[in-house]
């Protein structure tokens, strides 16, 4: 933990209209947990109602975290790591024993029994805050194995934490949701140029602008032209490759579960897509998914879940532009 001071801050709370020595409170602390997951955009929602239902609750629990983790490394107007500081401190709560005084913000309560109910560790949860301490004086990545040992804290926890839900802890399926994850984070990457432009992050490898002879300095005058549309295309293909490479998890989920998998694969890869109908024009312009595009996409993995064919079709994996030659 770092040494920054606690004391003049305090973690954003949800407000809560039961009291916390109340025998409703864990059931409101999960509820605030859904609000905050149906309240925020995403490009596909966290606990779909294809989700089973007694797991659903803990994947807003799960979310509520992860989302309130970036929303204080990257939102704050605050002290932000005395404030993941403070977060940590939660998390380290829901780990004592029943004794001693467990976590007191809501979304940790409600925490506190996913990790008790599935027997999860602490581990991706801390890699996670970690992540957004890196945040706070990391702004540029030198090489691409950079950028994909920063997603082994930012985005495979995620992935590792749905796992534990599912009870699955075989380390080769852990390692295909690495591939997924990372997958995910890189098209979010990509996605999100012009945002993190505006709060000072570049995450595109330094070593790729030049292989691609572009300046930092183009970048943040972000000037798109030929070389730029170059290197998106290669970062684009790149997390493509990914999604192929974990494609294979969805055969060892149950059904439900397999849904959920193939809807944020299918999100992912739509996003690309999206990257690149707009010309990888990502500087200015955030690409974004439509909502009828994400009614097609659910309905047609619905569709598929009930008539027990492939839940994401090969031409999901298609370039925009041109086909993309996989086995998935």
């Amino acid at each position: 933990m770092t040494q920054s001071a606690t004391t003049a801050v305090e973690l954003p709370a949800p407000s809560m209209e039961v009291d916390a020595g109340s025998p409703e409170y864990l059931d409101a602390a999960f509820a605030a947990c859904e609000n905050l997951a149906r309240t925020h955009y995403e490009n596909f929602n966290v606990g779909s109602r294809l989700l089973p239902k007694h797991l659903r609750r803990h994947f807003f629990s799960i979310y509520a975290f992860s989302r309130g983790v970036d929303d204080l490394g990257d939102e704050s107007s605050g002290d932000s790591l005395a404030l993941l500081d403070l977060w940590e401190r939660q998390l380290d709560s829901c780990y004592l024993d029943p004794e001693q005084n467990g976590p007191t913000h809501p979304y940790f309560v409600a925490l506190a029994e996913t990790i008790g109910t599935f027997d999860i560790p602490a581990e991706p949860f801390k890699r996670l805050i970690e992540a957004n301490r890196r945040d706070q004086a990391i702004t540029r990545h030198r090489t691409y194995e950079d950028v994909l040992e920063y997603c082994m804290y930012s985005a495979n926890p995620v992935g590792h934490l749905v796992l534990f839900l599912s009870r699955i802890r075989d380390p080769e399926l852990h390692e295909l949701a690495n591939s997924t994850c990372t997958g995910l984070q890189l098209a979010n990457f990509w996605q999100d140029v012009s945002r993190d432009l505006d709060i000072g992050r570049i995450y595109i490898p330094l070593e790729d602008l030049e292989k691609f002879g572009i300046s930092e300095e183009q970048i943040l005058a972000r000037k798109h032209d030929r070389n730029f549309e170059n290197l998106m295309r290669y970062e684009v293909d790149r997390a493509r490759q990914l999604f192929v490479d974990g494609y294979s998890l969805g055969n060892h989920l149950e059904s439900s579960l397999k849904t959920d998998f193939a809807l944020f694969v299918r999100g992912g890869l739509e996003i690309l897509r999206a990257i690149e109908r707009q010309n990888y024009t990502v500087l200015d312009k955030r690409p974004v998914i439509s909502k009828p595009a994400k009614f097609r996409i659910f309905v047609s993995t619905w569709i598929r879940s009930r008539l027990g064919i492939n839940l994401i079709p090969r031409s999901a994996f298609k370039s925009a532009a041109r086909t993309f030659d996989s086995d998935g």
